[in-house]
């Protein structure tokens, strides 16, 4: 049992102010570094095409968030090794690769403010350069007998899959549970954060234990970092008026299920005949984020969100005290802090 001391272990890290990512980063900065030069390796081919479209992924890199999980982690709970760099490889290898698919899936053109690569170069090539990407994870880890590691991020593609086709399949008909709901976010997104940080202990040789704290870990954090994600579809964009993206889209998220859940029959049925037929409609997409906001739907989902983010600060209080625990406490609270 953790008591009052847990507590105020919590409370302390919540309020601590607001970290920019290069301040979280400082104790793994000259390790992050290497990170980019090897993984720009790893990348390399001698098709020019291929090495073309490498080079472009490379530059649209995002914050680099899920290395910093690996390398926090395994700085948190031993020494950083070269199987650590290997690993952190191996899920921005395979995690990149899931995107560039993703990307063809959806038809979308755009990812992080960046022309996709279906975008610039089609589909087949798209598609092409995502399985280039898994063999290159893949080989990455069998060339240096990294079986463990390798084991734990295709389990978490594997998550992520059936997360998604569980999502499709229950999304047809509008009426996923909050108990579907949570299984659809950790397949999708605490796995892949879930396997980062049990990559990052299974680096530096921990048991397998305690490979499974971090696992959990990971898992606390990515449940929170996607209900987060649900957060901001209610919240204001740089015009000052609620996005709503994922209703023109007719994703059901935890504050709309709230809402549904809580509504009357009548009410129920009009709303998910909106988000069905009339998402299109700016006005009515309004009214949906209205009646989610009116139902106490961001309040409740904020709980839930900081329910998960205190089970993770209680399971890094059972971490050796450290600037790399310390930096790992200050990346859970900025991935609940952040603004987009």
């Amino acid at each position: 049992m953790i008591g009052q001391n847990s507590r105020n272990f919590a409370f302390r890290i919540q309020n601590l102010m607001a970290l920019s990512i290069k301040e979280i980063q400082a104790p793994i900065a000259h390790e992050m570094k290497e990170f980019e030069k090897k993984f720009r390796d790893s990348m390399k081919t001698n098709v020019m095409l291929l090495n073309q479209i490498m080079k472009y992924i490379i530059h649209r890199k995002g914050k680099q968030i899920r290395p910093m999980f690996v390398f926090l982690t395994a700085g948190s709970l031993g020494n950083i090794s070269e199987a650590t760099y290997r690993g952190a490889a191996l899920i921005e290898l395979l995690h990149t690769a899931t995107l560039v698919h993703d990307d063809v899936v959806d038809d979308s053109n755009y990812r992080r403010g960046f022309f996709s690569i279906n975008a610039l170069w089609k589909n087949k090539i798209a598609v092409l350069v995502g399985d280039y990407l898994l063999s290159r994870g893949m080989l990455l880890s069998i060339d240096n007998q990294d079986f463990v590691l390798l084991k734990i991020v295709s389990d978490a593609i594997k998550e992520m899959s059936e997360g998604e086709l569980l999502q499709i399949e229950k999304a047809r008909r509008l009426d996923i549970t909050e108990e579907i709901y949570f299984d659809v976010i950790r397949q999708k997104t605490a796995s892949l954060i879930a396997s980062c940080c049990a990559v990052g202990a299974a680096s530096v040789g921990c048991d397998e234990k305690t490979i499974g704290e971090a696992k959990l870990l990971g898992e606390k954090i990515g449940m929170a970092f996607q209900i987060k994600d649900d957060l901001f579809d209610f919240g204001d964009d740089e015009i000052g008026k609620p996005t709503g993206i994922d209703i023109k889209e007719k994703k059901m998220t935890l504050p709309l299920i709230y809402a549904l859940n809580n509504a009357s029959w009548s009410d129920k049925r009009h709303y998910i005949n909106i988000i069905k037929n009339e998402s299109n409609k700016p006005s009515k997409v309004a009214e949906v984020i209205k009646f989610v906001k009116s139902s106490g739907g961001i309040e409740y989902t904020t709980k839930v969100m900081q329910t998960y983010v205190d089970d993770a600060f209680r399971i890094l209080e059972t971490f050796p005290e450290s600037e790399y625990r310390n930096s790992l406490q200050n990346l859970v609270q900025f991935t609940i802090e952040r603004t987009k």
